[in-house]
């Protein structure tokens, strides 16, 4: 059993095999049957897929015990036969590896037990640790010459894994691996850092991150986790990329070759035992195989290696959002607002949010009770927009109406559910809406939630500097009247809003674009140069002439040149159409002076808005 650890003080890592599963599901197993079981009923499949990895140049096969627990097995009713199943799995390896006379090492795979752990769940710890004895002293009396405990979100779960096995023979090698979501954290909100401490003090010998995402995210964990303990030894097993529905099947889209390039660059930050997880094959591990057969001997890093990580490598959540993206490049934004339904269903928004979408919108705002009317919750709106159609939002986060303790949780609220673009307004009085007599108290102005999300929140602290655990990743949005009543009020809300950290401006409509340049200009001159956050000026496509003239009339901050009145009169019937040209026009000459436009599509015209915005992409 020492043999695994001995090779590991080689200067090149090891090389384990890829997914198991993948493999047997290519193959016409389903993926409701029992994969474990296959070691008893088919081990000639088995042992098929055994061999292609020992061909392709692994340096270590894992037995097919992934699911092999009693838990597991018991779904299937086989939870009497553990010590079969996973000693027919040991034993398939063992003829494999003598049948290709090659030094391939045998690992006892061991995954999760499928169930959830107290607090979180009613098995006990105590159970859980029998478990995992059960499985993992079959494995080694068997005579696997390591243990992988792979593929677990929980570190309670782990924990007792990694003790089931000093329990059961303190001397076999345990290889522990957890798997990370999308944002770099396990399921249960534990960052890379957590649980490579945690992993240290279990005694593992290595400390592994394995199935989450593809290469380039398992690499950044991998030296997130080193940096934290640079002295322990690592393992990595990535899949190959996040899967994908295509055609009723799941698809993994990185290819061999990519796997290849990323053996060296797990190598050089310091991976001792690579290999692949789900959607890989034995083409990809023979790509990393000759990879690294090809490098010279050292590419693991010296002591003293930089472990810094570069800004481009940190963690999703710290990323900016596509909107900051496209900004930051100097694209011009199209953003097209809606309204979330006043009901239950969501079908027409959804439906809006397509059509917008496949126009070419870059992004959709959702408002927040619009008008002072009751509505759907405008971040359950932009989850469903964003997870349903694959659209990037902005949440129009009002705070009238809401003091510190509901802002701080429906910003926590809207982060988890993977809303990061935020506009901060603040919002309509509750006298102009349905319930006149609401509360309308507010804590904060718009200038101070946007220092509280920026300085607080995206710093990992709530209003108070009590820890919320990790930062958030907000991109946040102040508003701004181009054409306002009161030029110098207007320009010193918005330095306010400045300091606080706001990242973009959206504006209220604007119908004279000399109006809004002379406008930019004095916001200019007073602040001492150019503004440096970007503008999305706002579009407000009109319907008719009786439309023009409830804005202008009857909508504070709103002004309509008397030109485009008379346009919208004399179209008559043809009002809606002509608002487009109008819309089209504006945005033409608004270019120059801003970033972006953010298109309101009145009366809930999406098609209207479907035309503006492929007319100015189009542009």
């Amino acid at each position: 059993m020492s043999t695994f650890l001995e090779r590991l003080t080689t200067r090149r890592p090891l090389l384990s095999d890829g997914a198991m599963g993948t493999v047997l599901h290519s193959r016409g197993v389903t993926f409701d049957a029992c994969f474990d079981a296959l070691n008893l009923s088919d081990p000639a499949l088995v042992a098929e897929v055994h061999h292609e990895y020992i061909e392709a140049g692994a340096n270590i096969i894992q037995t097919n015990t992934f699911g092999a627990n009693r838990y597991k097995l018991a779904r299937h009713g086989l939870e009497h036969r553990v010590a079969e199943v996973n000693q027919a799995g040991v034993e398939l390896a063992r003829r494999m590896v003598s049948a290709s006379f090659k030094d391939v090492l045998i690992a006892g795979d061991v995954g999760p037990l499928g169930v959830r752990l107290a607090p979180f769940g009613r098995v006990q710890p105590e159970q859980a640790c029998q478990a995992f004895s059960e499985q993992i002293g079959a494995l080694v009396a068997a005579g696997v010459d390591l243990l992988i405990i792979e593929t677990i979100s929980d570190l309670y779960e782990i924990n007792e894994a990694v003790r089931a096995a000093r329990l059961v023979n303190p001397a076999v090698p345990v290889v522990a691996s957890v798997t990370f979501t999308r944002d770099d954290r396990t399921l249960l909100g534990d960052s890379p850092a957590k649980v490579a401490r945690s992993l240290a003090q279990t005694g593992a010998d290595l400390i592994g991150v394995n199935c989450s995402g593809g290469p380039n995210q398992l690499l950044r964990i991998l030296k997130l986790m080193r940096a934290e303990v640079p002295d322990a030894r690592f393992s990595i097993m990535p899949n190959a990329g996040w899967p994908e529905q295509v055609g009723g099947r799941i698809m993994y889209p990185a290819p061999p070759e990519y796997f290849g390039e990323y053996a060296l660059a797990f190598c050089e930050a310091g991976a001792s035992l690579v290999g692949g997880c789900c959607g890989t094959t034995p083409q990809h591990i023979q790509s990393m195989a000759r990879a690294l057969l090809a490098s010279a001997p050292g590419c693991a890093p010296e002591n003293g290696i930089n472990l810094s990580i570069p800004a481009e490598e940190q963690a999703p959540e710290q990323r900016p959002t596509r909107l900051a993206e496209k900004l930051a490049e100097g694209r011009f934004v199209v953003a097209v607002e809606m309204d979330p339904p006043r009901g239950l269903s969501t079908h027409k928004i959804l439906a809006g949010a397509s059509l917008l979408a496949e126009s070419g919108a870059d992004v959709i705002n959702v408002a927040d009770s619009p008008m002072a009317r009751m509505r759907m919750s405008p971040w359950a709106v932009c989850n469903l927009i964003q997870t349903g159609v694959g659209i990037e939002t902005v949440l129009h986060f009002p705070t009238r109406g809401r003091n510190l303790l509901r802002v701080q949780g429906d910003l926590l609220a809207a982060h988890a559910l993977g809303v990061r673009n935020v506009f901060v307004v603040m919002g309509d009085p509750t006298a102009i809406g349905d319930y006149p007599n609401a509360m309308d108290n507010f804590d904060l102005v718009p200038s101070g939630l946007i220092k509280l999300i920026k300085q607080g929140f995206n710093a990992g602290v709530d209003h108070a500097g009590s820890d919320i655990g990790q930062p958030t990743g907000f991109f946040v949005g102040c508003a701004l009247n181009l054409n306002p009543p009161e030029p110098e009020a207007e320009i010193k809300n918005l330095k306010r809003k400045l300091k606080a950290g706001a990242d973009f401006i959206l504006t209220q409509p604007v119908y004279d674009p000399p109006v809004a340049r002379a406008f930019l200009q004095s916001v200019q001159n007073e602040l001492g140069g150019s503004l440096s956050i970007p503008i999305l000026a706002g579009v407000l496509p009109l319907a008719s002439s009786r439309h023009a003239n409830f804005l202008h009339q009857e909508v504070p901050g709103i002004v309509i040149p008397e030109s485009i009145r008379e346009r919208m009169a004399r179209a008559g019937d043809s009002g809606a159409q002509e608002g487009i040209r109008v819309a089209v026009e504006l945005i033409e000459q608004l270019r120059e002076l801003v970033q972006g436009v953010y298109i309101m599509p009145a009366f809930n015209r999406f098609d209207y808005a479907a035309e503006i915005v492929e007319s100015v992409k189009k542009a």
